[in-house]
């Protein structure tokens, strides 16, 4: 919206052209989801508190969470409305990879909102049935994959990138869609899962987030794109805007979320931001860096689908307690110990992914 009122004022004024700019609109969009998450955060904290839509707490799990109960929740959704603010602000709405990443991120927040509302304000603590939550979040999936595969005007916009490997780009064909689809979706879950402390979700995907952002800058850059050897696609790199918005509103976010916590994201910003990454990674075509970058997220689903299987097929727990950040808990780590150095790993992990950059 903004960017249309300044592509008229360059009319008469050629200094409003300077918003043309990737990079300014990326940064503006950065300082637009932090100031709104700053502003709004307060008031939608008293707001939560009001109706009294707290925190539940497992009775199994590590006794120090005990004190979270009541902890207002469902905050994801100040996540959500700083990053729309702000990618309709400064995106090229004429672009379709915007439209594509923020209706996923909507539709997945609507998800998590359905079971958050279940369970917060209806009391049910099976919240949304899993089968239900499932089969909406492949809806919704499957139709971003679909709608990608069918609308590519290049055939890199459906190949597979081998990272370190400059010349190897895999035609996927209709695997594409299967590809995509268990990306966004095992995204989505796998930072649903990760978050279960304060503040140990959002900063590994705010990290992801920007680093995603430099990759899409890449990726749509005619000029960087040869330089580096990835395959160029057109308009992804508007992108940047939209991963922009995610680390603004991510760390506006993170000022009431640190420990000790003021507010949860819930599922509505959990589903929603995981989602968002994934759809994000399969539109610039790094899935395997996400893996990479995400390692974080990826340990901590691996940690419940082992201790599952394990427990169903032998009886016996591998971890004290599943999703993994439990059992360091449950070994005695204290809580800003385990976000911590949950943090540090994800920085690494993003710097490895970065590296593939240039290391081709």
């Amino acid at each position: 919206m903004l960017l249309e009122l300044t592509n008229y004022l360059a009319q008469y004024d050629s200094g409003f052209s300077v918003f043309q700019y990737l990079t300014l609109r990326a940064i503006l969009g950065v300082l637009t989801a932090l100031v709104i998450s700053l502003v709004v955060g307060p008031y939608m904290i008293r707001h939560l508190s009001s109706f009294q839509i707290g925190q539940t707490v497992r009775d199994d799990g590590p006794r120090s969470h005990l004190s979270k109960a009541g902890t207002p929740t469902m905050g994801g959704a100040l996540i959500l409305v700083a990053i729309a603010t702000a990618t309709l602000s400064w995106s090229d709405l004429g672009n379709r990879f915007v439209w594509v990443v923020l209706l996923v991120t909507l539709l997945f927040g609507a998800v998590g909102w359905a079971d958050d509302y279940r369970k917060l304000v209806r009391r049910d603590p099976r919240g949304l049935a899993a089968r239900y939550k499932y089969l909406w979040q492949s809806l919704i999936g499957l139709g971003a994959a679909v709608f990608l595969f069918f609308t590519a005007s290049s055939p890199a916009e459906t190949q597979l990138i081998v990272p370190f490997f400059k010349t190897v780009a895999i035609d996927l064909g209709w695997v594409f869609i299967v590809l995509a689809y268990f990306v966004i979706v095992g995204s989505s879950n796998a930072v649903n899962l990760t978050d279960g402390l304060d503040g140990l979700a959002i900063m590994p995907t705010v990290l992801v987030a920007g680093a995603l952002g430099i990759f899409a800058y890449v990726t749509g850059h005619a000029n960087f794109a040869k330089y580096l050897g990835f395959p160029f696609i057109h308009g992804v790199g508007e992108l940047v805007v939209f991963c922009g918005a995610i680390v603004g509103a991510g760390l506006g976010f993170l000022w009431f979320n640190t420990y000790p916590a003021q507010v949860f994201m819930g599922d509505i910003g959990a589903l929603a931001l995981g989602a968002a990454l994934g759809v994000i990674a399969v539109l610039v075509r790094q899935e395997l860096v996400l893996l990479v970058m995400g390692g974080v997220f990826v340990m901590e689903t691996i940690s419940v689908i082992l201790q599952v299987a394990s427990f169903k097929l032998t009886g016996r727990r591998i971890f004290r307690m599943a999703p993994l950040h439990h059992h360091f808990e449950l070994k005695g780590w204290p809580e800003p110990r385990v976000i911590v150095r949950f943090w540090v790993v994800t920085v690494i992990l993003v710097l490895i992914g970065l590296a593939t950059l240039k290391i081709r």
